[in-house]
């Protein structure tokens, strides 16, 4: 299994429509949204995202003169209840790990939320989480 997670992140301009010509060029090649997380600054904003289709998404955005870039994150259920995401973190935690950013979205028909975990190296993190944790892999957004 490959535990790492493709993740498109574009960097739009802080300015009306934006986010909206990200998400019609998604419509217009049938990719699905899976997370997202919009951060903004001033003048621009980072948009973060996992889609069913990672490599289609990239290339439609950079074909439309996006900046856009692919990087790997760590994804994980956590059972939606609540403590469930400070349960989470004890165990990041204890294996003295920082998080450089994180993310969520919960799926209400099974009781479960995903997260979305961006780490300083995301290979030492796998290591020393994999038998802690279990991590989601690629197939999962896109079949959900």
């Amino acid at each position: 299994m490959d535990y790492k997670i493709t993740q498109i992140s574009v960097f739009i301009e802080n300015k009306k429509g934006r986010f909206y010509n990200v998400t019609k060029i998604l419509k217009e090649n049938n990719i699905n949204i899976r997370a997202l997380n919009l951060a903004d600054t001033n003048d621009f904003g980072i948009l973060r995202f996992c889609v069913d289709k990672p490599e289609a998404a990239y290339e439609a955005l950079k074909k439309e003169h996006f900046i856009v870039k692919k990087n790997e994150i760590l994804a994980t259920l956590m059972e939606d209840r609540p403590g469930g995401l400070m349960d989470l973190l004890k165990i990041v935690n204890e294996a003295d790990l920082n998080i450089e950013y994180v993310y969520t979205f919960v799926n209400a028909k099974d009781s479960h939320a995903v997260i979305l975990f961006k780490f300083e190296s995301i290979d030492e993190a796998y290591e020393k989480l994999k038998n802690k944790i279990h991590f989601l892999d690629q197939q999962y957004f896109m079949q959900n």
